[in-house]
């Protein structure tokens, strides 16, 4: 044989073992695992290819090569490449486009494990043997070649001289053979490598607030505790961390000025130290921004948490890998998605001990709704095993927070209160901070080693009353006195400390500092002018959203830059004002707002700031600004497909300046806390006949289109249709623009004037107003609608089809629960999905809201019921106890109780509270269909397969009554009104009404021509109606069993109620009238009869609305006007109708 035959072959071997080995990894774990990242890593395509290639090459080198025992490895190794390609073939077939989700379950479907596992093995047993029998085989191969052509001694020597030449080959083949194995394991290295920086990028999506870490750019100047201060505290604040305190949050409290965030400053920076700080985030409304509120606040927290660690980071970058959207989520979803689950999937080996989270002035985040989410959210750090999560939390002791910590039990937070630390420890504290503080002025200025003297020091302790924003304050101010340094220690010295209220001290000083800017050298004109212009300024600074530099605020008031730097040149002492005037402005301390906007405490009435009036000049100034800077195009991006996320942020810089951004972002929150009244043709309605479709742009380059959704709803809550008829058409116009549009603006600014606007429909007064700035491009415009249509916007979530959807008692949400295993909330007026609900493990086929509206139940087929916060999303209980899954769940009137009937044959009662199970009711032969309380709450009664109807008592779980009559399984039973009925619908075709303390049958109502599916009782309990798949609802007499009435609808109705005054009838297709029975009109009824029939909106029994193939409805829940519908898609519509006659 060729032995460099032999050698090619033996590497040919090497690199299909290689590529095999690593295509096998991937492929099996992406098939174990789920995870998408590396899905771009492998085309199928390609793989295909690659491998057949391999595969021709082994067979070509394999039949010029005689080594028997590496051709039998090479048959091995096609006999896997057969194996392989026909895997690689079935993707294809099954898996489509290379998709990854289809890739996966393709995988799946074709190749199992044990297969993976099996070939992995021989795979390895192949490169085990390969160096062997290249060693061996190779060898005797050469040895045989060479002796067995010898015939003298001349040929031996030959043959010795070709066998070293052949041997040094060999050698350099097991060199070559470790090179090439170390050159793939230095690839994987790099490979992994690549792939890391790859998985980073994902971070890149999470939108962070730059302001928001203890030791961000905005917070450089912001101090640490001084040495010797704050010892105590800080000692058992670390003690906590550091131990075995089981519980996950400190909350720090104390009044305004006490010195929390220092504290938390000081805790940060030492976590930060000792590499052991999760992270920090510090609210703040004077910086304002994201930090402010909570949009950013878990997305914040998990950036850094990624950066702190390598492995918790790549679980971070895979969570959003898998799921991008979580981003733009609820809170609820970020915190588990993002943080909790990737914390919980780390070994104890690859973090610290325990890990802090420094969460700071948490009352200054806006929404409180927010506050309660973030208390409630990171009490669940005690799910945490194998890492510790430590969180200071730090605030003022503000209503909603102390509520939220109130349903956080005492185990799982540790409370201390900052003002109640003893009096002589808080006065000794502060007494070194003025001692440090002045021993920097001493030096500056040169003044004598016994200045100040130990009286004055401890007159000014005095004067801080336990507060160091006062000790802080007075020592700025002295300090920027210059060569009036001791002038103004005496002029805080000479204010009265009488009082012991420490706010009272805190308003002299802050009076003191303001006063301090009027010179005395100021004629009377001249103050009043100084005055006027410190108030307009600095009502600006106090009632921003978001901090301004003075070139910026200079934009939005009327005063120069100049002017605003000389007025507040005097004010160092409560506020940070840079020499770089593009920096913003920021207060020192936010106890300086509270002051400045109280009449009552900054009683100068020169300084004082109405609240009201200077929002209303901000709101004017922004729309001032805005109409003169805003415009088409204003980034010259020309391209009318240019996508948003693609515009530089320094292209948005250069042409939309910062106060330009403040103005678009800002101006109807001004508007909305000034108390203006709009009306037709005022400021805004001119404003936004002109500027509006450019406002929308520019918040679509600002990644802020959202945004505008909520300032329209705002300002259509402000104008009063009556008065303003014109001006409130204009904004709903424009509602319905913005909500129908938002997805393209959203990507392509640009878009706003093409097809934004195009396809509006004609008679838009947004089209109408705006219909010039449609491109001339476009010659010849698609036939559009004419009028708006009754679908405010379509919303797309679950990932399959939706199987019940229900309003809350007040109308304001609508939960909708999935074939995807979940349940959402949405709300109804905005169309933002707030929740999503995860933790069932089967389909959801049933949701319902409590009384109260403030829980949400949920029954599955995962055996279990689920009680969820509304507000938090939050699953409070899982009611967990069924063997089989659960048909039906219901709540007692009073909201404490909770039944459930289930296939596994029982009714079980629970407690919603605390999700203890009170009884288990048994008895039933066969499943249970349907459960109800009655009205006063004492009695269960449930309806099953084996025909029968029960009664339970609720307090003993005694069964009282078997109902026995029904030939066919019980689907839906109901009780009357004063409790002593009970219906009850079967498959046999009637539905009968059972006497509930004798047990004795009343009557059968037996019209139906087809199973009965659900009953219920009018609220006088003198009629019952019963939807039948027969597809209509028949209305009864309860006392002669007469049949009244028939509605024919076209369609089967699931579930039934009555409207309050019993003029309506409630179904899971809509509401359905039966005023033609002559009942009693009731004025404060609301409800309309608006149906779902198929194709077809119904009301008052006449088609008013046709709904296209993909709007149409696998359920259906109405309220008022707003019909909400759920499709197979997983998407949820809402219609919006109006009352009153429906003519074309």
């Amino acid at each position: 044989m060729e032995v460099l035959a032999a050698i090619s072959l033996a590497g040919n071997i090497i690199q299909f073992v290689d590529f095999s080995g690593k295509l096998i990894s991937k492929t099996a774990e992406i098939r174990k695992s789920g995870t998408g990242a590396l899905a771009e890593n492998i085309n199928i395509e390609t793989a295909t290819n690659d491998l057949a290639l391999l595969s021709t090459k082994l067979h070509d080198s394999a039949n010029s090569a005689g080594d028997t025992a590496l051709q039998e490895l090479c048959q091995s190794c096609n006999t896997i490449a057969t194996e392989l390609l026909t895997v690689l073939d079935s993707v294809k077939v099954h898996g489509g486009q290379n998709k990854w989700k289809s890739f996966r379950k393709a995988l799946r479907s074709v190749w199992s494990k044990e297969d993976i596992a099996l070939l992995e093995q021989r795979l390895a047993r192949f490169r085990d043997e390969l160096n062997l029998r290249v060693a061996i085989d190779l060898r005797s191969v050469v040895e045989m070649a060479v002796t067995g052509s010898a015939d003298n001694v001349s040929d031996r020597e030959r043959v010795i001289q070709v066998n070293e030449e052949q041997s040094g080959r060999l050698n350099d083949l097991d060199l070559n053979t470790k090179n090439l194995i170390d050159t793939i394991v230095r690839q994987k290295d790099v490979f992994e490598k690549a792939h890391m920086i790859l998985q980073r990028q994902h971070l890149e999506k999470l939108m962070v607030a730059a302001a928001a870490p203890f030791n961000s750019y905005d917070r450089r100047k912001d101090s640490d505790c001084i040495q010797n201060t704050r010892v105590g505290l800080l000692q058992e604040i670390r003690g906590w961390a550091d131990g075995n305190d089981k519980r996950p949050i400190y909350w720090l409290k104390g009044l305004a000025g006490t010195g929390k965030s220092t504290i938390a400053r000081t805790i940060a920076r030492y976590y930060h130290d000792r590499r052991r700080l999760a992270a920090s985030f510090f609210f703040s409304k004077d910086i304002g921004g994201d930090v402010r509120d909570a949009r950013k606040f878990f997305t914040t927290i998990a950036a850094q948490l990624a950066r702190a660690s390598d492995p918790l980071g790549n679980h971070i970058c895979n969570a959003i890998n898998q799921k991008s959207d979580v981003v733009n989520q609820a809170p609820r979803e970020q915190w588990r998605q993002l943080i909790l689950e990737p914390l919980l999937k780390l070994q104890s080996r690859t973090l610290p001990l325990s890990l802090v989270l420094v969460v700071d002035a948490l009352d200054e985040c806006e929404d409180e709704d927010d506050i309660r989410a973030i208390v409630n959210l990171l009490s669940e750090a005690r799910l945490l095993r194998t890492v510790r999560l430590r969180i200071l939390i730090t605030s003022r002791p503000e209503i909603p927070i102390r509520q939220s910590f109130d349903k956080v039990p005492d185990t799982e937070h540790h409370d201390f209160v900052l003002h109640d630390i003893s009096r002589s420890i808080v006065d000794h504290d502060i007494r070194v901070f003025i001692e440090y503080h002045f021993g920097v002025i001493r030096e500056k200025r040169m003044f004598d080693l016994e200045w100040p003297s130990r009286e004055t020091v401890r007159a000014l302790v005095k004067h801080a009353s336990g507060l160091f924003i006062w000790a802080a304050t007075a020592c700025r101010f002295i300090k920027d006195g210059g060569r009036f340094t001791e002038e103004r220690l005496s002029t805080i010295l000479g204010g009265d400390i009488s009082t012991t209220a420490p706010e009272k001290g805190l308003d002299t000083i802050y009076l003191k500092v303001l006063q301090s800017s009027i010179y005395a050298d100021f004629g009377e004109h001249e103050t009043n002018k100084h005055c006027s212009t410190l108030r307009e300024a600095l009502g600006a600074i106090v009632t921003l959203f978001a901090s301004l530099s003075i070139d910026s605020l200079a934009k939005l008031v009327d005063i120069t830059a100049k002017d605003i730097d000389e007025n507040l040149g005097d004010l160092h002492a409560i506020l940070d004002i840079r020499k770089d005037t593009h920096l913003p402005i920021r207060l020192h301390h936010p106890s300086f707002r509270d002051f400045l906007l109280n009449r009552k405490r900054c009683d100068d009435p020169r300084f004082w700031v109405d609240e009201s009036i200077a929002h209303g000049l901000m709101a004017n100034n922004c729309i001032d600004l805005l109409s003169a800077e805003l415009r088409r195009d204003i980034c010259g991006l020309h391209e009318p497909g240019a996508i948003a996320r693609d515009v530089s942020d320094q292209k948005i810089e250069n042409f939309l300046s910062t106060a330009l951004q403040y103005a678009c972002r800002y101006w109807v929150q001004h508007l909305k806390r000034s108390d203006a009244q709009l009306e037709d043709n005022c400021k805004t309605y001119n404003f936004l006949r002109q500027h509006l479709l450019h406002w929308f742009e520019a918040l679509s380059l600002l990644g802020k289109i959202s945004e505008a959704v909520l300032a329209i709803q705002v300002l259509e809550d402000m104008i009063d249709a009556k008065k303003s008829p014109n001006l409130h058409a204009f904004i709903y116009d424009s509602k319905r623009f913005i909500l129908y549009n938002r997805s393209i603006i959203e990507q392509a600014p640009l878009q706003t004037y093409c097809s934004a606007l195009m396809f509006t429909p004609e008679e838009s007064i947004v089209r109408k107003q705006f219909e010039n700035h449609i491109p001339s491009w476009i010659c010849k415009k698609p036939r559009v609608q004419a009028k708006w249509n009754a679908t405010l916007q379509t919303l797309e979530g679950h990932l399959s089809g939706v199987s019940s959807v229900a309003f809350s008692p007040d109308g304001k949400l609508v939960a909708s629960g999935s074939y995807d295993k979940t349940v959402r909330l949405w709300d109804t007026s905005t169309g933002v999905q707030l929740q999503t609900l995860e933790g069932h493990l089967d389909e959801v086929y049933s949701v319902a809201f409590s009384p109260d509206g403030k829980l949400v139940a949920s029954g599955s087929y995962d055996k279990t019921v689920r009680l969820w916060d509304t507000s938090t999303g939050v699953q409070l209980q899982t009611l967990d106890g069924h063997l089989i899954g659960v048909n039906s769940v219901a709540f007692s009137p009073d909201g404490k109780l909770v039944t459930s009937g289930s296939g596994d044959k029982t009714v079980r009662l629970w407690d919603t509270s605390t999700a203890v199970q009170l009884q288990t009711l048994e008895g039933h032969l066969n499943g249970v269909n349907s459960v109800a309380f009655s009205p006063d709450g004492k009695l269960v009664t449930s309806g099953s397969l084996d025909k029968t109807v029960r009664l339970w008592d609720t307090s003993t779980g005694v069964q009282l009554q078997t109902l026995e009559g029904h030939l066919d399984g019980v689907n839906s039973v109901a009780f009357s009104p004063d409790g002593k009925l009970v219906a009850s619908g079967s498959g046999d075709k009637t539905v009968k009404l059972w006497d509930t303390s004798t047990g004795v049958q009343l009557q059968t109502l037996d019209s139906h021509l087809d199973g009965v599916n659900s009953v219920a009782f009018s609220p006088d309990g003198k009629l019952v109606a019963s939807g039948s798949y027969d597809k209509t609802v028949r209305l009864w007499d309860t006392v002669t069993g007469a049949a009244l009435q028939t509605l024919e609808r076209g369609i089967t109705t699931g579930t039934l109620s009555f409207s309050a005054s019993g003029q309506y009838l409630i179904t899971d297709r809509g509401v359905l009238g039966v005023s033609s029975l002559q009942l009693s009109p009731d004025p404060l009824e609301q409800l309309r009869a608006l149906f779902v029939s198929n194709d077809w909106v119904v009301e008052e029994g006449a088609n008013i609305l046709w709904l296209p193939p993909n709007y149409r409805a696998t359920c259906v829940a109405v309220r008022d006007g707003m019909v909400a519908l759920g499709h197979l898609s997983g998407g949820m519509s809402f219609l919006e109708l109006q009352v009153g006659l429906k003519t074309v």
